[in-house]
């Protein structure tokens, strides 16, 4: 009897760094990009967004993001549209850029919280900004800081 799992298992991202509660204000968040299991052509999410969100207790993640659909020029880096999900979620703003996904979609590429954004993962980042065609959107640090409020 083999122990290993099932082909037909799907892999998940969600793991025990996943901030798992809606962060208060200034609180931590998960800073996400799509994996290859995200369609990008059926979703909410589009190419170049900012993601941001926490853990369920059923294993899915609750996102806000970004896409800057209206191009507003204050909106064009990838981690102003970060900071703008960022924001809507820490206030629980009313918008339709929200979604309850399930983890396998998503990576969990660093974190974010009042001070700024701290990436782990900087090169899946750039992964997704060129797959979006917004590379020249990219952060030039894998630590962003706001500054003051």
């Amino acid at each position: 009897m083999s122990s290993a799992a099932p082909a037909s298992k799907e892999f998940s991202t969600y793991s025990k760094d996943t901030p798992t509660e809606r962060p208060g204000l200034d609180g931590r968040a998960g800073v996400f990009v799509p994996t290859d299991a995200l369609d990008l052509g059926n979703g909410p999410i589009r190419k170049g967004s900012g993601i941001v969100g926490y853990g369920n207790p059923d294993g899915t993640l609750t996102v806000y993001f970004e896409s800057n659909r209206f191009e507003e020029t204050s909106l064009h880096k990838w981690e102003n549209k970060v900071r703008k999900a960022y924001d809507r979620l820490v206030m629980v703003a009313p918008t339709v850029s929200k979604a309850k996904m399930n983890a396998s979609t998503l990576e969990l590429v660093g974190y974010i919280d009042g001070a700024g954004i701290q990436l782990k993962q900087p090169d899946s980042v750039s992964l997704w900004l060129k797959i979006s065609d917004a590379l020249d959107t990219a952060p030039e640090s894998s630590v962003i800081t706001f500054g003051r409020r």
